[in-house]
């Protein structure tokens, strides 16, 4: 087992990676502090890992709620279900959610721990790539609303992260996919020699090599770890790890919440990134067909949906977290391995970008 500290003084926690983890109550219980513990999954993850974690809670009184799986209900509606399930157990604020399943079961849970009695404890249990490598580490949560991605929530720290790789084997090829976006993403913002590895190992983590994806998973941790310790509420440098995602998230919003996986959309965002800076002088076309060439064998896509077009994703564009004083910021690359959140590019390369991707998509 391999660990991690995220550094933030009295609200620090334990990153642990590591196999046959679920059932360990030496990595639980320490983090539970009252006797009520209330596991957070979805009806896909539930019948495949919930007895397994069962063992780790032996003596507490523990409940379980399996919301529907998928993007589309990361709402405030299946946000409530769970206020009536802490409500009608009568779980006070010393209770413990845990979140069992991929980004959006943590990100819901999170914000329900967030909000329940005004904040109570959680930990997540992480059981897809993407969320192992991105949302469970650093206290983002939230749901999305019509308008836009995860533009309700509250910043909320866990009290400790498990990341069990044995999870890894019953996930979707696609679901693979898109949890190797989020990890190419940190290469390509901070790591460059990281990005070098991945070119040279992409194929051992399609097959789900354990000494691969355990040391992948680590190295971005760290990396989050690093930037999170650095900016906990996003202020400055955080913003870094948005890189791809003001584009991704109007694929997502454009498209229809969970019809484009988030990695995948995320993937396409850091090409049309990639694009932009280069249009901006910052990056060679042969550095933007470098990322382009492992983003394809990482199996993620790398044209946009064809449907949509420059208007659509600028409207989608301007209702982003990182608008400031009605200003688009973006997160764009002066070299790889060295991303920058600007302001300061100019808004007829951002359209020719999305232009030339639109002709892209349709021929």
């Amino acid at each position: 087992m391999r660990t991690l500290q995220l550094d933030l003084g009295e609200r620090s926690y334990p990153i642990y990676i590591g196999t046959q983890l679920l059932g360990n109550p030496d990595l639980f219980t320490p983090h539970i502090h009252g006797k009520q513990v209330l596991i957070v999954s979805n009806t896909t993850v539930a019948p495949l890992y919930l007895d397994a974690l069962m063992p780790a809670l032996d003596g507490f009184n523990v409940q379980a709620i399996s919301l529907p799986d998928g993007e589309a209900y990361k709402t405030l509606d299946t946000l409530n279900s769970i206020f009536d399930a802490l409500l009608g157990y009568r779980f006070n604020r010393r209770c413990t959610l845990i979140a069992l399943g991929g980004g959006v079961v943590g990100d819901i849970c999170g914000f329900a721990a967030a909000s329940y009695q005004r904040g109570v404890d959680f930990v997540q249990v992480p059981t897809t790539l993407l969320s192992q490598v991105d949302s469970s580490v650093g206290g983002k949560t939230g749901v999305n609303h019509r308008l836009g991605k995860n533009m309700i929530g509250a910043f909320h720290q866990p009290n400790g992260v498990i990341i069990d790789t044995d999870t890894l084997s019953t996930l979707a090829d696609r679901e693979l996919s898109a949890g190797l976006a989020e990890i190419i993403k940190y290469g390509l913002i901070r790591d460059p020699e990281f990005f070098t590895w991945l070119e040279d190992n992409i194929d051992r983590l399609l097959a789900r090599d354990p000494d691969a994806l355990a040391f992948a998973i680590e190295r971005s941790c760290r990396n989050k770890a690093d930037v999170v310790a650095a900016d906990e509420r996003e202020g400055g440098v955080r913003a870094l790890l948005n890189f791809g995602h003001t584009f991704g998230h109007a694929i997502e919003t454009g498209m229809g919440y969970g019809t484009w996986l988030h990695g995948e959309a995320v993937g396409t965002g850091m090409l049309l990134a990639a694009d932009l800076s280069a249009r901006q002088g910052w990056l060679t076309s042969a550095q933007v067909e470098r990322i382009a060439r492992l983003l394809d064998k990482a199996r993620l896509p790398v044209h946009t949906p064809a449907t949509m077009d420059s208007e659509q994703f600028l409207e989608h564009m301007a209702v982003d977290k990182k608008v400031l004083d009605g200003g688009m910021r973006l997160v764009l690359l002066k070299d790889i391995g060295n991303a920058i959140v600007t302001g300061d590019f100019d808004t007829k390369h951002l359209r020719s970008t999305l232009d030339a991707a639109q002709a892209r998509a349709t021929n």
